[in-house]
């Protein structure tokens, strides 16, 4: 990417001043992908749900065709000894040629059955008027999943397109955009404010923080941001996060939009070492963990690790206490 040139321009001003004008972008394209990714998260935490729901379901399906099996041998067993001689086995004289609702209309043949017989047919009618739903059911949510799966697709994609396009914008001036992010980094942490814009107090919990989640936490200091990743050596945000709770037997979903219903809410002037703390302008895209002293520790974007941050940065929302 070319900057016209101009008098009294040198190649390092010229070459600083590109860095500055395309990181702009690159930090406004990072906003992007990580509400992509965090959008592709929570499909796959939809898609994960739904495809639990269709394997239950189609285990409860065969549990009833198994069922159904049994009680129709069991009563074709009973109607062979009855109806030898006739021209039709039982269960076409029961159930009808044509659909099994006309089994209504057959009390003529119940009447030569005895009470053990007709309370298996009844629950023959039941447990087959029961697989009719359950595979009703079954096919539904297939679907369903089938949809959440072609959002993932779409959402993957998309987070792609920028992954390269940051790639593109990235090449030739690398080390000039770090010396600008260190040297905002190095800002942040002299000059933060632990005062937040005012937000809603929701006083203090009665859960004690799990303050040895942040010793965790740190274990991964440098591990790499990968998007949908959730360690054990790379992590996106929530990834991140969802990693070191399972770590003492707290269990997250892999979403920050979702995260944050995972634990009472807290009042910024109330958070503890522990406490996951949520950013975002609109709609919430990323989750860190609150560590003490107005820092917190986090799996920040693509090109960079997991490191301890200023929580200084202007769109924070809120936080939680799993």
């Amino acid at each position: 990417m070319g900057v016209p040139s101009y008098a009294g321009a040198t190649p390092t001003n010229d070459r600083r001043e590109q860095a500055v004008r395309v990181k702009a972008q690159i930090d406004a394209l990072d906003v992007k992908m990580e509400m992509a990714s965090e959008d592709y998260n929570d499909a796959n935490v939809r898609y994960q749900a739904v495809t639990t729901r269709v394997k239950k379901t189609s285990q409860r399906l065969a549990v009833l065709q198994a069922q159904q099996k049994k009680l129709q041998e069991n009563l074709q067993t009973r109607a062979d000894g009855m109806y030898r001689q006739g021209p039709l086995g039982f269960l076409e004289i029961l159930f009808g040629a044509t659909s099994f609702e006309e089994f209504s209309t057959t009390w003529d043949i119940l009447q030569g059955l005895n009470e053990q017989d007709a309370l298996a047919v009844t629950e023959l009618k039941k447990t087959r008027a029961e697989v009719t739903k359950v595979g009703d059911e079954l096919k539904k949510s297939q679907a369903e999943a089938k949809a959440e799966r072609d959002v993932m697709a779409q959402r993957k994609a998309a987070i792609e397109r920028q992954l390269a396009e940051r790639q593109r914008m990235f090449k030739g001036i690398e080390s000039e955009i770090a010396a600008l992010e260190a040297a905002a980094e190095a800002a942040a942490a002299r000059t933060h404010t632990y005062s937040p814009p005012s937000s809603q107090d929701y006083g203090n919990p009665g859960t004690e923080p799990r303050s040895s989640v942040v010793g965790i936490a740190k274990s991964k200091l440098g591990s790499p941001y990968r998007w949908a990743a959730a360690g054990p050596s790379a992590f996106d945000c929530s990834g991140f996060t969802m990693w070191v709770y399972a770590q003492v037997g707290v269990s997250l979903p892999h979403s920050s939009r979702a995260q944050i219903n995972s634990g009472p809410r807290v009042s910024r002037a109330n958070l503890k070492p522990g406490d996951l703390v949520f950013f975002g302008r609109g709609t919430i895209h990323h989750v860190g963990m609150y560590v003490g002293g107005g820092m917190y520790i986090h799996s920040p974007r693509t090109g960079d690790v997991v490191k301890i941050s200023s929580l200084s940065r202007g769109d924070y929302v809120g936080a939680c206490r799993p």
